[in-house]
């Protein structure tokens, strides 16, 4: 599967990297940091759309962490996420159908420690906008 034709060059890199290593998401890595490929349905397009997003897992459960670097807007995914929450996560070699959900509160306060804790640059990027980084918890649908 190619990345879409509207990724940014380096999602595009990243995810073409990925494609020639045969799908294994451990040749791609930020900051020496892991990453995980999601496929989610756009929500515009109903077409596969991959994202390259860092790793965030805990007990078989991964984040997704909408941060776009601390933008003021969230990346287009999150439209696509919260407009069918059904997901597979690429970790590795190893594929996991899971449902997302938007998680607030506590919840989102253990997760959001665990995000930063996975990618510390997450905490600075919440200091550079005023909207709320958004954080999708991704769950086996079983």
């Amino acid at each position: 599967m190619t990345a879409p034709a509207n990724a940014t060059p380096w999602v595009q890199q990243q995810l073409e990297k990925i494609d020639a290593a045969g799908g294994d998401t451990s040749v791609v890595d930020v900051m020496g940091l892991p990453i995980v490929v999601v496929t989610m349905t756009g929500a515009k397009s109903s077409q596969p759309r991959r994202v390259p997003l860092m790793r965030v897992e805990h007990d078989g459960n991964y984040a997704a962490v909408g941060s776009k670097g601390g933008d003021a807007k969230d990346p287009v995914w999150v439209n696509n996420i919260k407009a069918d929450p059904h997901v597979t996560v690429l970790d590795g070699t190893q594929s996991h159908t899971l449902r997302s959900r938007e998680i607030t509160g506590d919840e989102r306060a253990q997760w959001w420690d665990r995000c930063v804790a996975a990618y510390p640059p997450y905490a600075e990027y919440q200091t550079k906008t005023d909207r709320l980084i958004p954080v999708f918890l991704l769950e086996p649908t079983s």
